[in-house]
């Protein structure tokens, strides 16, 4: 059984014609317009998504600045909460909410990464999600050290733990095989992400040509913890962009759409991804609904 994750919400946002620009980049319509971020959410919900993500990701001062964030941040992560809950009680079925954790220095960039300074970004997030969700999603992380910080701000917490790590997708840069895009490799990701007490470990954020080596060494790492009682539960969700150079920062420009990336190839896709061992699958950005509903139809 595969369960459907929804798609990407900044471009989703922006195609729906909500407020959108940078830097504040999905969290805009949050701050403006929050009606459009439920609306978001409906449409996943109704093209078949099983997990819908809080419009949290850009919830940090990377995005909307210091002061607003001192200021909002908690506030604003509970009404990303508050709009993803009410949008999965439209349903009709049951649809969980994953809190969205997202790279709290700027995505790609584990060069910026400061351990000590991302508890006081994580802890407001987790404040003001924590009344509404039933997963955390750790996303788009690109070091070990971020989940590192993410399972020590968490604490005892018991709701599950999703990491999802974004991978290297420049083949010029993969020749060891597949790596995080501080270039650990995935295998000791995974590996660790076990010791973290993750219940599923995902790749996103990165090209879907990219994931089926990534879950294949993943597959691997995990050994016996592929199934029985405590098995850990693999997932991917890729975006819809062409390879991002070393020093890109996601949603520092607008990047381009791949036009070739239709919903029934990013299903074919999704197909290998499944037969390779993934239970977990969605998309991420430029992923649409109509790409969830072509998801949800062929892998159910």
């Amino acid at each position: 059984m595969v369960t459907i994750l929804d798609g990407g919400m900044g471009r989703e946002l922006k195609r729906m014609g909500a407020p959108f620009r940078q830097p504040e980049w999905s969290a805009l319509a949050l701050i403006e317009a929050p009606d459009f971020v439920e609306r978001a959410h409906d449409g996943f919900v109704a093209a078949g998504a099983d997990v819908i993500t809080t419009n949290s990701y850009a919830v940090v001062p990377f995005h909307i600045g210091d002061h607003r964030f001192a200021a909002q941040g908690v506030a604003l992560a509970a009404e990303a909460g508050a709009r993803a809950r009410a949008s999965a009680a439209k349903g009709g079925r049951p649809v969980k909410v994953a809190g969205s954790l997202p790279p709290v220095f700027g995505s790609y960039r584990p060069d910026l990464y400061d351990g000590d300074a991302a508890p006081r970004i994580l802890g407001p997030l987790i404040e003001g999600l924590s009344a509404h969700v039933d997963v955390w999603l750790a996303e788009t992380q690109s070091a070990i050290a971020e989940i590192e910080t993410v399972t020590r701000v968490l604490g005892d917490d018991a709701r599950p733990r999703w990491f999802s790590f974004t991978i290297e997708d420049d083949p010029h840069r993969m020749t060891a095989g597949p790596i995080l895009r501080s270039g650990e490799p995935v295998g000791e990701a995974v590996k660790r992400a076990l010791d973290l007490g993750a219940s599923a470990v995902l790749f996103n954020c990165s090209q879907p040509e990219a994931m089926a080596d990534a879950l294949d060494r993943a597959l691997r790492a995990l050994g016996a913890r592929r199934s029985g009682p405590n098995a850990v539960a693999l997932g991917v969700y890729a975006n819809a962009f062409p390879p991002q150079g070393a020093e890109a920062e996601a949603n520092s420009t607008l990047h381009d759409i791949r036009a070739d990336l239709t919903p029934e190839r990013y299903l074919g896709f999704a197909r290998d991804w499944a037969e390779r061992g993934a239970t977990i699958i969605g998309g991420c950005c430029g992923i649409g609904p109509d790409h969830v509903a072509a998801l949800a139809a062929g892998l159910r």
